[in-house]
């Protein structure tokens, strides 16, 4: 009678047993045929990339041409004005369009009244003479140096998000955390995810966004900001998981 149970038991009984006694090594690296997908959640710092290339174009420039100095005030302006663009974007949120047009009317306003100081200096003649004072300047090694300070950041990222990701596989969510490889699991037939986009400009740049992962067996939610090329990301998870329920939720309601 042992044997007949033991001939009769199915397949699928078998190699799920053996699966659970797996190591957990062993369940790192995804075998032949398995896919994955990699969640990351990015800090800020990776919206400032047009600075960081702004600032190589200005360095190259003031360095080949050190005596032009009509080129060296225009790079200058370009690039703090990029800079400031940027920083705009990682300390404000624009999740509505009206906050949208609400800057570009006031983009208009200063260029306005830029272009008005400058071709029309009566108009504004204090706001004239301010303007054409300034002449910001800078020279090849403090662009370099800039440069190379936000490279140095984005190594840091780099390195950073190798040990703190998520992965969902075809039938568990998997936390990877730690420069020891810890490990948390969570049950990935179920889950639900809630896809959020808050910021305009910042998914112009990166098409991120914010996701948030509803485990069953977790009372709290997971929440993942600034998650690169999102809508990518939650194609590949509803074709993975096929039952994926995904809501789009906006903060205009």
């Amino acid at each position: 009678m042992s044997e007949e149970n033991a001939e009769s038991t199915p397949p699928e009984e078998n190699q799920t047993s053996e699966t659970s006694l797996a190591p957990a090594g062993a369940l790192e690296q995804p075998g032949p045929g398995k896919k994955r997908i990699l969640l990351i959640s990015y800090p800020k710092i990776v919206f400032l990339y047009p600075t960081f290339f702004m600032a190589l174009i200005a360095a190259f420039v003031t360095w080949l041409a050190p005596e032009a100095s009509t080129a060296h005030v225009g790079v200058t302006i370009v690039f703090f004005g990029i800079l400031t663009l940027n920083l705009v974007v990682l300390t404000f949120d624009f999740p509505r369009t009206t906050a949208l047009t609400l800057v570009a009317i006031i983009g208009m306003v200063v260029m306005g009244v830029f272009l008005s100081a400058h071709y029309a200096p009566d108009l504004v003649p204090f706001l004239g003479d301010v303007l054409g004072a300034l002449k910001p300047e800078a020279n090849h090694i403090f662009y370099f140096m800039f440069a190379a300070i936000l490279f140095f950041f984005y190594l840091a990222v780099l390195v950073a998000v190798r040990y703190d990701y998520w992965e969902i596989r075809n039938n568990e969510l998997l936390h990877h955390h730690g420069f020891l490889s810890d490990m948390k699991r969570y049950p990935a037939p179920s889950l639900r995810v809630d896809k959020e986009i808050n910021d305009v400009f910042e998914y112009m740049l990166l098409q991120s966004g914010r996701l948030i992962l509803h485990a069953r067996s977790e009372s709290r939610a997971i929440v993942l900001d600034n998650v690169l090329f999102i809508n990518r990301k939650e194609a590949l998870l509803m074709k993975m998981l096929g039952s994926l329920q995904v809501s789009v939720r906006d903060d205009d309601g």
